[in-house]
């Protein structure tokens, strides 16, 4: 498997020889006449010297300097005006000009580099024409010499930018093996918090992606702890059930025909609890599952409709609607309606006779409120936060129930985008509201 901390240095160090090459390039065509011209020591500013020293101090000095230039740098000048004439002696020698004449017709390199300047004084408006022969070893020396600091900075430069990059590769190969890391731990069930502690506290993308990935294992750690408490709490309520209808099959088997009659209606109340049971922890189930796309709920035909089916029931409670008109959530029906009916159920059975049970949808701020309330006792304060986890009832609540009719209450409250709000009401009684806010449920 490639490692992505040697891409990402290559592609450093590719971009590096890229411009490494380019600068050779380019010193390479710099290295022309004009460039020779501008950089040599001994050439540079050197029309304009000789110009102003011959028009000033006459031949002599003129030609003394062309002396003091080939003695110093072993180039030979030549300086001719507009007719072509020498106008100081210079210092080609006659025999090299006849030896470069008869050189023009060969293929066979001339010893020297071959270079031409024009110069107009501004003083006599005379235009000179000055011819430097540089001997070839004398060029590669200047050369050698004069590339040694740019290569030193390239040299310099390199280093920098292998550093720069391999910090710079670092900087992304690093989180992301932690991430990596986080990953594995998550797969494994052992993900700790703190593992991206120092990640998370980066102000760059990968301070975000540790952020939201921590959230993420948050919740992944919490699902998968609910999941197992959920287990440990199934498999404790169903044993119960299944005991109790051992314990009848048994005396069923040792008793008479008379006390069998007895025992079939215990045997059979039994198994519809455990029904009730297993459909209970069938529909949290549900919850999780894919339910497909949301479709707009009509709130008040909704209430309305569980006030009729309770009736229906022969129940004595009487049960009040109060929404306000066109309130609707864009949802799913069956899971807001099985909702609703276990937050009535429990109403039913605290609520005192000659209450009312009230029913209703409102906004408040934005938010949507689908609530139930009832006239009962109402929950003590250190037990709020614990009510809707699966299984729990509050230690003084003796009605019939699993514990499960809050947790799916509050599960689909949570699939809906919302949360479960359980409080005792100021003027007694319980109420219990689903609360949507107002971005999910416009």
């Amino acid at each position: 498997m490639r490692s992505l901390f040697w891409r990402i240095l290559a592609s450093f160090w590719l971009a590096i020889a890229l411009v490494a090459g380019l600068s050779i390039l380019l010193g390479h065509m710099l290295n022309q006449d004009a460039w020779i011209l501008s950089r040599h020591p001994g050439l540079h500013n050197l029309p304009q010297k000789w110009t102003q020293l011959y028009e000033n101090q006459g031949e002599g000095p003129a030609q003394e300097f062309l002396q003091d230039l080939k003695r110093k740098y072993h180039i030979d000048v030549q300086v001719l005006n507009d007719s072509g004439e020498a106008i100081v002696p210079g210092t080609f020698p006659p025999r090299a000009a006849a030896f470069e004449e008869r050189q023009q017709d060969d293929t066979r390199p001339l010893p020297w580099r071959r270079l031409t300047a024009e110069y107009t004084s501004p003083k006599t408006s005379e235009t000179y024409l000055l011819i430097y022969r540089i001997p070839h070893p004398e060029l590669d020396a200047w050369h050698r010499e004069s590339l040694l600091w740019p290569f030193s900075a390239l040299g310099i430069a390199l280093v920098v930018l292998t550093l720069f990059s391999l910090l710079v590769t670092l900087s992304i190969t690093r989180p992301l093996s932690r991430l990596r890391g986080a990953v594995h731990d998550l797969g494994q069930t052992t993900y700790q918090q703190n593992s991206l502690a120092q990640l998370a506290n980066r102000r760059d993308e990968f301070g975000v992606l540790a952020n939201d990935f921590n959230r993420m294992g948050a919740r992944l750690q919490s699902l998968i702890g609910s999941q197992r408490q959920l287990l440990r709490d199934v498999s404790h309520e169903l044993r119960s059930p299944l005991a109790r209808l051992r314990i009848a099959l048994a005396l069923a088997e040792r008793a008479g025909p008379a006390e069998r009659e007895k025992l079939w209606p215990r045997l059979t109340r039994e198994c519809d609890r455990l029904e009730e049971l297993i459909s209970e922890i069938l529909a949290l189930a549900r919850l999780d599952a894919d339910m497909g796309s949301a479709t707009p709920i009509d709130l008040p035909g909704l209430l309305h409709h569980l006030k009729a089916e309770t009736e229906m029931g022969g129940t004595e409670q009487t049960i009040e609607v109060e929404s306000q008109p066109g309130v609707q959530l864009q949802g799913w029906p069956n899971v807001l309606e099985r909702a609703l009916d276990n937050l009535l159920r429990n109403a039913l059975r605290f609520n005192p006779p000659g209450q009312p049970i009230e029913l209703s949808a409102r906004r408040e701020g934005g938010d949507l409120f689908v609530s139930v309330r009832d006239h009962g006792p109402g929950v003590s304060a250190e037990h709020l936060a614990q009510l809707g986890e699966p299984f729990y009832r509050a230690p003084n609540q003796t009605a019939p129930g699993y514990g499960l009719g809050l947790a799916i209450a509050k599960r689909a409250a949570e699939k809906h985008g919302g949360h479960l709000l359980l409080e005792n009401h100021p003027r007694g009684g319980f109420i219990a509201s689903i609360v949507v806010p107002r971005e999910t449920s416009a």
